[in-house]
């Protein structure tokens, strides 16, 4: 359903979602500088493989502990000369694990908007989106169970739900310290390494569990390139995934490049989910 609607866009015929191949260097949200060379103590413990990829492993319970943020997000996706972005900015329960973000879709070609922001509500195991479009009525919510999309959410709704990219960490394999650098302000840790999705399921939270298993499955590869910086109280400031998918349209794997933003810890996010008369039950038009 949900991939349905952004395959309609017609975006290189390749774009499930969103998203965009990233070499390296920083995305739209990211406001970061580049990385510094490791020094201190500290730099030299977090050299470390085996260390690195330990601390990296538990970064998702240091967003527990620090309860909520704000959180801005960009993907993006070159295929067929055509380069797609989308953006999207909310607030984040890492408790309850539920946040809600404003996603903004990329241009058409002539420069103007196709449609509204939408608004995404994030859940475990469901996406809710509003302003869907495509016969759904102004005030009615779209569910999606995540654990049913082939990428588990991580690509389909046009941001990564910020919590399933921390838990995508618990599948380190191999993690290296690259530096200290700054992410919008803030001194931070610069690690990069491999993350393998099967088993980021296996140590994932009920809550991602599933999502995080259909998305091993569904992936061209399990194997997740990212690069992630964390701050003094070893909180993700900033988490990039590089993942890699078949859309079904074509035989070749297209690379989407996930970036979350996170900001502001302890900032209110009272998260809503609609009620059952609020959501959808009819057919999604295919316009």
């Amino acid at each position: 359903m949900a991939e349905r609607w952004y395959r309609r866009r017609g975006w290189g015929g390749a774009v499930v979602v969103a998203a965009g191949l990233v070499a390296g260097g920083c995305v739209g949200a990211t406001g970061c500088s580049g990385a510094g060379a490791a020094g201190g103590a500290a730099g030299e413990a977090d050299a470390r493989g085996g260390d690195a990829v330990r601390l990296l492993r538990g970064a998702a319970d240091a967003l527990r502990e620090a309860g909520s943020s704000k959180a801005r997000t960009s993907m993006e996706m070159a295929t067929g000369g055509t380069r797609v972005t989308i953006r999207g900015e909310g607030v984040y329960d890492y408790r309850r694990q539920q946040g809600r973000l404003k996603v903004m879709l990329p241009q058409d070609p002539a420069g103007t908007s196709e449609h509204r922001p939408i608004t995404e509500l994030l859940a475990p195991g469901a996406l809710f989106m509003k302003h869907r479009g495509a016969g759904v009525p102004d005030d009615k919510w779209v569910r999606v169970e995540t654990s049913t999309l082939s990428d588990g959410n991580l690509v389909t709704g046009g941001a990564t739900d910020p919590f399933a990219a921390a838990e995508v960490l618990r599948g380190a394999r191999t993690a290296v310290y690259v530096g200290r650098t700054e992410v919008a302000g803030t001194t931070v840790r610069h690690y990069r390494g491999t993350a393998d999705l099967a088993v980021a399921a296996e140590g994932a939270s009920a809550g991602s569990r599933g999502a995080l298993a259909a998305a091993a499955k569904g992936f061209a590869t399990a194997r997740v390139p990212f690069d992630v910086y964390l701050d003094e109280a070893g909180r993700i400031r900033k988490v990039r995934h590089r993942f890699s998918f078949v859309n079904g349209r074509q035989a070749e794997a297209v690379a989407v490049a996930s970036t979350t933003l996170l900001y502001d810890f302890g900032a209110p996010a009272d998260v809503r989910l609609p009620a059952a008369r609020d959501i959808f039950a009819g057919r999604i038009a295919e316009d």
